[in-house]
């Protein structure tokens, strides 16, 4: 997938070019290229550099960079690997390298280079969703699945297609970057820029959709077009595309330095589309598309058209993109944007909405916990009200970006994925449902985890219970408060407990020893009760929880009184463990 497409909805060009670059040294010029984001052209010249006899931790790192900047992460892990040998590699080499081996299925090497990265950077919360997203991806794709997911040869090629339309009888419809009848590129990825393809219902004559323009200033062969929504009659659609305005037009990015480059910032915008006589006629710039402070793409209409949803970067947003709607107007126009609130949003991206024939949400998120990349969730409701999201787990999801799934009836469908195993970058795939599906629970104010398997009838802790990856929690010294790390492993908790109403949930809270006795059952006392009031705030019933406190009597070490100890020995007697009763 595309980051400057897909994963940032931004794409970043040069304002000016450097003249006379072939009198510069090699060195500077790759790097004058990847401070412009053209990562295909300094690549190349990275690549001669580090050709050389000690190239330097700071060359390998650039290759290495621009492969995962172009979505290559085969090649990126490779680089990285012989980088962070080096103990002067920038802690973000290892993050990244992180990532490829999350991608490539290196779990247990993953989660030390995540260790690494954030022991210079740290982060409790996001460390924990990066050591979950590793064990989560292990133990799913050892399970039996619940889909079957089948790459569609007749459509995907060695480019990416991505974003596919159900059209009915009138074929699919989908986002592709294959040879045209133009030779225009991307310095950013060396791709071929991304166009609207047709096929037909049986997947085969597939071309390309050509536009009519039927508005002023809005060129259409310069930069990318892509994905497109359809309403139910198929005549209407939202097509995101890459601003083409006059760069004189685009206000110029703050520099990061004095002689840095003068770089602008091509953002993504929604324009209408009308069908005429087979002919696509574009119509109507979307209201509230603003090219020089954020963009706006990835739209999705409600069953009844009276709905649309799309991911922005706008301001007032929970994070880096979110999910945001609108509603049509007596008019015909649409109303004033509103977030879909912080039960579907994070601090993290999310992006590419759905609504199926099911009237379920289906999105992709990289702040919920998953299994690596973006990760595809279902949710009930609409506008700003939603159930706790699922994640549809493996092979619905994988170690890659995992997006645009589109259905109608909930059972089979089509995704797109740049998982491993594919024909090109980004692919599509069909799915079909093997056993029924989950079970979605009632609207609840907080994002969840993912459905799990039934416990054996004999009471087991959380920890113990097969597919179920909730932890004890952990707390801060002499503190109650519920930390990020494990409101992460009650969320799962949540989901587990509004899945199987017949399960209720015993809780214990424990202490180290560094007070008195009675103290430490009051804070136990106080740990118990947070936990309580974060489940029940969440909607479950009081009458299915049962709590104990029991201070420091029973510690999981030898850190007894008086005894010396680190901190790190300490924090494993702060807990809350969990036990789940049929």
């Amino acid at each position: 997938m595309k980051r400057l497409l897909i994963f940032c909805l931004l794409i970043t060009a040069a304002a000016q070019t450097a003249s006379a670059q072939e009198q510069l040294p090699l060195k500077v010029q790759a790097a004058q290229l990847f401070d412009r984001y053209e990562y295909f052209k300094s690549l190349r010249l990275y690549l001669k550099l580090a050709d050389r006899s000690n190239p330097g931790t700071m060359i390998l790192e650039r290759v290495a960079d621009c492969y995962f900047n172009m979505n290559r992460p085969a090649e990126a892990e490779a680089w990285y690997k012989r980088a962070v040998m080096d103990t002067a590699a920038s802690a973000m080499s290892h993050y990244r390298y992180a990532e490829t081996l999350l991608y490539g299925g290196e779990f247990d090497a993953a989660k030390e280079q995540y260790r690494a990265y954030f022991k210079k950077h740290p982060n409790a919360n996001a460390l924990a969703l990066k050591l979950s997203a590793c064990d989560s991806a292990a133990m799913w794709t050892k399970q039996m699945p619940n889909h079957v997911v089948t790459n569609l040869p007749f459509i995907n090629s060695d480019f990416a297609e991505w974003g596919l339309i159900d059209n009915g009888k009138d074929g699919f419809i989908f986002t592709a970057n294959r040879r045209a009848d133009y030779n225009q590129t991307d310095n950013r990825t060396g791709n071929n820029w991304f166009r609207l393809f047709k096929a037909d219902a049986k997947g085969e004559n597939i071309s390309e959709i050509y536009l009519s323009n039927g508005l002023d200033n809005l060129p259409l062969d310069n930069f990318h077009i892509g994905p497109a929504a359809l309403n139910a009659k198929g005549d209407t659609a939202y097509i995101t595309f890459t601003t083409d305005v006059e760069k004189r037009d685009i206000k110029l990015d703050k520099q990061a330095a004095r002689y840095a480059p003068k770089l602008y910032t091509r953002r993504l915008q929604l324009v209408t589309a009308v069908k005429n006589n087979n002919n696509w006629v574009l119509v109507a710039n979307f209201a509230y598309n603003n090219i020089n402070e954020y963009s706006v793409g990835h739209a999705a209409l409600s069953r009844n058209g009276q709905v649309l949803y799309f991911t922005s970067d706008m301001p007032g947003g929970e994070g880096k993109t979110d999910i945001w709607y609108c509603e049509k107007q007596p008019d015909g126009s649409w109303g004033k944007p509103f977030n879909c609130g912080k039960t579907i949003n994070t601090k993290e991206e999310e992006a590419f909405p759905e609504i199926g024939g099911d009237d379920r949400l289906y999105y992709s998120s990289k702040g919920l916990p998953g299994m690596g990349g973006y990760d595809i969730f279902v949710a009930e409701g609409c506008k700003a009200k939603w159930s706790a999201p699922i994640n549809l787990k493996w092979p619905i999801n994988s170690t890659g970006d995992d997006f645009c799934l589109v259905t109608r009836d909930g059972i089979k469908g089509y995704l797109s994925s740049n998982r491993a195993g594919g024909q090109g970058d980004d692919d599509i795939y069909s799915f079909s449902e093997r056993t029924p599906a989950p079970k979605i629970p009632m609207i609840a104010e907080s994002p969840g985890g993912e459905p799990v398997a039934k416990p054996a009838n004999k009471p087991k802790t959380a920890s113990e219970i097969e597919d179920f990856p909730v932890r004890n929690i952990y707390y801060d010294l002499d503190k109650s408060n519920i930390r990020p790390d494990a409101a992460i492993e009650l969320d799962k908790l949540i989901v587990l407990l509004k899945q199987h109403p017949e399960f209720k949930l015993s809780i214990a809270s424990h202490t180290d020893t560094r007070a008195p006795g009675d103290y430490n059952i009051a804070l136990s006392q106080r740990r118990s009760a947070s936990v309580v009031a974060y489940l029940q705030k969440r909607g479950i019933a009081a009458d299915r929880i049962s709590s104990s406190a029991l201070g420091k009597t029973q510690l999981v070490n030898d850190c007894g009184d008086g005894v010396p100890c680190a901190e790190d020995q300490h924090q494993l007697n702060r807990r809350t463990e969990f036990r789940i009763i049929r």
